[in-house]
């Protein structure tokens, strides 16, 4: 899955695309380097992000959807978003899926709209909102929680009717460092839900930091990391860089055919 984030200060410089030309140019490059999906965001969600309207929201991601839509017909296009008037207005404009970094909590009425909508959707663990979450990492057994939280969840998307769902640990969203790795560690304990599972690992905090690097010199650990975590039972990796994303996995199939 590549990201286009359709905002002005997403916490990775060169993910931005901000222009119909520089939308389709980059949807075109990772189309080609083997992108299955692509992912659009027009609300930064790093830690601390600012807030902005719905409709600013709406404005950022709907004609790029319709854009890539009418140029690349066939790939699967996912909206992210926690709101659900985005993800009925991108629905509409052709995106295919509906990625919720807050698997329906910050807006009740974003679940019955997928339910409606009848569209695949992928539901990210998360406390508290971009502006606060970093804030809210304390856990008794971060795994444990987890694994309750989405209990709770796929119980609730079976009894509205929502189908085709796709679970995300949510990596650096309400989580130390340590804690993310120690999520990496065991990502195989969420295949107790039968549900595929993506991981956002890309150019994140937990890499550069250890590192001491930036988020621009964190591709060669976000490779690292993405080998593991497709060992660890990852079925979808959300990223910055579909070439050497496609070229992990292709390795990785190479090992475990």
């Amino acid at each position: 899955m590549g990201i286009l984030n359709l905002t002005p200060d997403s916490f990775y410089e060169s993910s931005r695309v901000n222009t119909l030309g520089s939308i389709l140019s980059k949807s075109r490059q990772m189309i080609s380097e083997g992108a299955d999906f692509l992912d659009l965001g027009g609300y930064s969600t790093r830690p601390g992000a600012t807030d902005i309207s719905i409709q600013e929201e709406i404005d950022r991601v709907a004609p790029a959807i319709e854009i890539i839509r009418y140029e690349f017909p066939h790939i699967p296009l996912s909206v992210d978003t926690f709101r659900s008037k985005v993800a009925l207005e991108a629905v509409n404009a052709g995106a295919t899926l509906v990625n919720d970094i807050s698997a329906g909590e910050l807006d009740p009425d974003m679940l019955p709209t997928i339910a409606r909508l009848g569209v695949p959707y992928i539901a990210m663990h998360m406390k508290g909102n971009p502006q606060n979450m970093q804030s809210l990492s304390d856990y008794s057994d971060i795994c444990v929680e987890i694994l309750h939280y989405f209990a709770e969840k796929v119980d609730l998307f079976t009894k509205l009717g929502i189908k085709d769902v796709i679970i995300d640990p949510g990596f650096g969203f309400a989580k130390t460092t340590e804690q993310n790795f120690f999520l990496l560690k065991n990502l195989r304990s969420f295949e107790i839900f039968g549900l595929p599972l993506l991981v956002g690992i890309s150019r994140k905090s937990m890499i550069y930091k250890t590192l001491q690097s930036s988020a621009a010199e964190a591709l060669n650990g976000t490779t690292a990391l993405n080998m593991v975590a497709l060992m660890q039972g990852a079925n979808l990796l959300r990223v910055h860089d579909v070439k050497e994303a496609k070229e992990t996995i292709n390795l990785y199939e190479q090992l475990y055919p």
